[in-house]
């Protein structure tokens, strides 16, 4: 047996350090600003408006990191950061950090007073709108908040598209599409598919922009509509992705319904999110991930696999399964 040591203790407890450190690159375009190509200390610093005194910790820090490598001097991004994190590329993925550093960082930081009352401590904690209300209310805020979700998307859409049997099916539809990533993926890997995107109306022109970049706005239309208000449109295969966390149970419930009677026999509902593993005790993205639906919302929580599926056989699904995606994302496929 090894000595107990505080290692582990120290890294998590002061983990924020290296998150802000990161978060704050972002913000200020570090690694789009080096995908021009390596850059020295007073170069990347007048460009990036970093003053004398934090420069170098700041660059350094974030090649202890291994954000950045250093070389005779001169700063550049790592292959890593380079691909996901300059906003130039069709691959990045910051907006989720984005994301995190404008609201979740300040928001978390009432973790504890949210694990004592039970209630969410975003907007609502001061009388303000709800997450989406106030997310859909603003441009910018939708915009970010979209992006974010291609973000932290992406790798599993990609899963999807490539690994579900789609030779078996024509039509789907994506339940909350967000900009519309995970149907962009669908159309561009199965050409004889033809999908819908379905959410709020506000949603319409970025949905419409994305799928015009991708090429695929010919195959992929959107439906605008909500979905605890409206019937969920006719399709082969319902998508749900990072969607069924946010609800608390009988709304969860009542889209796994919907989902049900929009798809004919054989059918299937796809949902995704960072499925908990049914010990509960590995995937720690996906709890704290549901840490973060009581920060956000009322009641949403994430769940395991073996909570999915009995949802879907309690709606009338006759074969469910699970399979894993791509980092602490899984799906759960149930068959109509």
């Amino acid at each position: 047996m090894q000595d107990p040591t505080p290692e582990k203790i120290l890294q998590t407890g002061m983990a924020f350090w290296a998150s802000k450190t990161l978060l704050s690159a972002v913000e200020m375009g570090v690694f789009t600003e080096l995908s021009r190509g390596p850059a020295s200390l007073d170069t990347v610093s007048e460009r990036l408006g970093l003053h004398a005194r934090s420069a170098r910790d700041f660059l350094d820090a974030l090649v202890a990191l291994g954000f950045l490598e250093r070389e005779n001097g001169r700063y550049g991004n790592t292959p890593d950061t380079d691909l996901f994190l300059d906003r130039n590329k069709l691959s990045y993925m910051g907006g989720i950090l984005e994301m995190a550093n404008h609201r979740l960082y300040p928001f978390w930081s009432h973790l504890t007073e949210a694990l004592r009352t039970g209630q969410p401590q975003n907007e609502c904690k001061t009388g303000g709108a709800g997450l989406f209300e106030t997310l859909y209310a603003d441009p910018a805020r939708l915009k970010e908040f979209l992006s974010a979700m291609t973000g932290v998307s992406h790798a599993s859409n990609s899963a999807i598209a490539r690994i579900f049997p789609w030779k078996d099916y024509h039509t789907f539809v994506d339940v909350g599409t967000a900009q519309g990533d995970l149907a962009m993926q669908i159309a561009l890997a199965h050409p004889h598919l033809r999908g819908m995107g379905f959410d709020l109306p506000e949603v319409a022109p970025i949905f419409q922009q994305y799928a015009a970049a991708a090429g695929v706005a010919d195959r992929l239309t959107f439906m605008p509509g909500n979905f605890f208000e409206h019937d969920l449109p006719k399709a082969d295969v319902v998508l749900m992705g990072h969607i069924l966390h946010d609800w608390d149970l009988p709304a969860k419930k009542t889209l796994i319904r919907k989902a049900f009677e929009a798809i004919p026999d054989g059918g299937a509902l796809i949902v995704y999110d960072a499925i908990i593993d049914d010990d509960r005790s590995q995937n720690a993205f996906g709890l704290m991930m549901s840490l973060n639906m009581l920060i956000e919302t009322p009641g949403g929580f994430d769940y395991t696999g073996a909570d999915c599926t009995a949802w879907m056989r309690d709606a009338g699904f006759s074969a469910m399964r699970v399979e894993p995606l791509t980092g602490p994302d899984s799906m759960v496929i149930g068959i109509k």
